[in-house]
């Protein structure tokens, strides 16, 4: 399975904007998706937004809708998300995750099941 490797993540002031990479070393199957996660302090992991590797289609939380834009390049096997407007509440280490996962948004952590070793990301007010 793909080792999944996540980078961009750093500290950010309230407004500002990261771009998260998800980058696998190695082969994901057009049947699969891949979704990225987030997990506060004390709070569950949670989907924010997911890619289905075949058609592109998307799925955002609601928090993040219209701020973050996820985006895949099949032929590097990496995924993005380019996070804009952020804010303290975005704060949280961020995950990536394959799953075969037929919707985008099925963006629960259940149905993943290859997970990298996340990034943190850090917004100050």
């Amino acid at each position: 399975e793909a080792q999944l490797v996540e980078s961009g993540g750093g500290l950010v002031q309230a407004g500002g904007s990261l771009r998260l990479s998800c980058a696998a070393s190695g082969f994901i199957r057009d049947d699969e998706a891949i979704g990225w996660f987030r997990q506060a302090p004390e709070k569950e992991r949670e989907g924010v937004s997911c890619i289905r590797m075949s058609d592109g289609s998307t799925y955002y939380a609601v928090s993040v809708k219209g701020r973050f834009t996820i985006s895949r390049d099949n032929t590097k096997n990496t995924v993005y998300l380019q996070m804009n407007s952020l804010k303290p509440e975005d704060t949280a280490v961020y995950y990536c995750a394959t799953g075969a996962v037929g919707t985008a948004s099925s963006c629960h952590r259940a149905v993943y099941i290859n997970w990298g070793q996340g990034t943190q990301v850090t917004v100050s007010s």
